[in-house]
């Protein structure tokens, strides 16, 4: 006999709204700002070693730095918009040293000064990202977290995507002028901190009770008290999550080494260095949203599992790799394995910590991240130098590897208990 349809469970379905306007914004503001990110980028690491001569044992040490900077603010960033219960303002400051680092990055004819630019780059960075992955969560729906965050991230992807085309157009239009192509990137990033200061709106829910699916908090107050006895109210599948996310993210070098493996071993040209970042956006891009709103309605875990499974065959074709096309073929995993792990991590997060408490969660997540990328890009950099990039990606297959095993462990005693 056919079952009948529970008229609540349909009725509630019927009355899932659309995806939020405020979503729509911040991912245009993200492809705008990736597209100039990715112009950049994209020839940071051959400008430094080619131009500048620098080894890649500092451009590694750079990468590391740039990148832990930019997650620890993410923590810092996203405890103080919980205690303000306001995301905007934060955004404003970061997207601020965000674009001002452009020009900075465009004059700059010395080690000393890009490694100020970049980090400038990156604190700006992880200053609005953090309130920006919080703003999504407060403004979408339950029901729609997953997809919500896949579109904003496939929106981001997008911008980077054309940004590598950008790239390669603005080498050739000037005639391989790096400063001018870095003065070019400067356009878009303007264009997004213009968006966001007329265009998004704020949401105003932070006085709804804290929701859990492990803490039943009481109503919070208007203003979140940062402190460090917050941190266990993150819960248990929290802090497990974590410890998946500290080992993954030790496997997760720098794609400035991506670019440097294609142009060291294979003889990439550095017109067409963009091209790397081309590829890894289009599987990130490909991946982020289709992702989102399948793990909304299956088990979000398996699909983490499966992202690690990409970045692991990333790795073995990137270490074994022939040619340059088998190089675009890791690329492309590399890039499809960020699309499901970042999706997946932001979205359990969102759903598993307290409402009122998820600017700290975001920030202890990016905090880890880290300390990991810091490790992670210093060893890359170190092991390219003395035995080459092939040697740094088997070595990061071997550790995503691990933190596999320890997710299906966590998954495991999540089951019996």
């Amino acid at each position: 006999m056919p079952t009948q349809t529970d008229p609540h469970q349909k009725k509630e379905k019927e009355n899932i709204p659309p995806m939020p306007r405020t979503v729509w914004v911040l991912g245009s503001m993200m492809f705008l700002i990736n597209l100039s990110f990715v112009m950049i980028y994209s020839f940071s690491g051959i400008y430094l070693k080619t131009l500048l001569g620098v080894t890649t044992v500092w451009i590694g040490f750079l990468e590391g730095m740039a990148e832990a900077a930019s997650y620890a603010m993410k923590l810092f960033s996203g405890m103080f918009s919980d205690y303000i219960g306001r995301r905007k303002p934060i955004m404003i400051f970061g997207y601020m040293l965000s674009v001002f680092s452009r020009p900075l990055l465009a004059i700059a004819s010395s080690f000393g000064l890009v490694f100020a630019a970049r980090l400038m780059e990156r604190l700006g960075n992880g200053i609005q990202a953090t309130p920006r992955d919080a703003m999504v969560a407060d403004v979408a729906h339950r029901k729609r977290i997953g997809a919500s965050y896949g579109l904003k991230r496939s929106l981001g992807t997008a911008g980077s995507f054309f940004g590598a085309v950008c790239g390669i157009l603005a080498m050739i239009w000037t005639h391989n002028n790096y400063q001018q192509v870095f003065w070019l990137a400067t356009i878009p990033a303007f264009i997004a901190f213009f968006i966001l200061l007329f265009f998004v709106k704020e949401s105003k829910n932070f006085d709804h009770p804290a929701v859990s699916a492990e803490i039943p908090l009481p109503a919070p107050k208007r203003r979140q008290r940062i402190h460090w006895s917050n941190l266990p109210l993150l819960g248990q599948t929290f802090w497990l999550l974590m410890i998946v996310n500290a080992i993954f993210m030790l496997s997760r070098m720098s794609e400035t080494f991506l670019i440097l493996h294609a142009h060291s071993n294979f003889g990439l040209e550095n017109t067409y260095a963009p091209a790397i970042m081309m590829l890894f956006n289009a599987g990130w891009c490909v991946a982020s949203y289709p992702v989102g709103v399948l793990a909304d309605r299956m088990n979000r875990y398996w699909f983490l599992a499966i992202g690690i499974i990409f970045i692991v065959l990333a790795d073995l074709i990137l270490a074994s790799a022939m040619s340059l096309t088998f190089v675009f073929v890791g690329v492309l995993f590399w890039g499809i394995q960020y699309g499901v792990t970042q999706n997946i991590f932001v979205s359990l997060i969102a759903e598993t910590v307290p409402e009122n408490l998820r600017g700290t969660g975001f920030g202890c997540y990016y905090i880890i991240s880290a300390i990991s990328a810091l490790l992670a890009d210093v060893g890359a950099g170190n092991i390219s130098h003395h035995y080459g990039e092939a040697y740094a990606f088997l070595g990061s297959g071997i550790i995503a590897l691990i933190s596999l095993l320890t997710l299906m462990v966590i998954m495991g005693y999540k089951r019996k208990k």
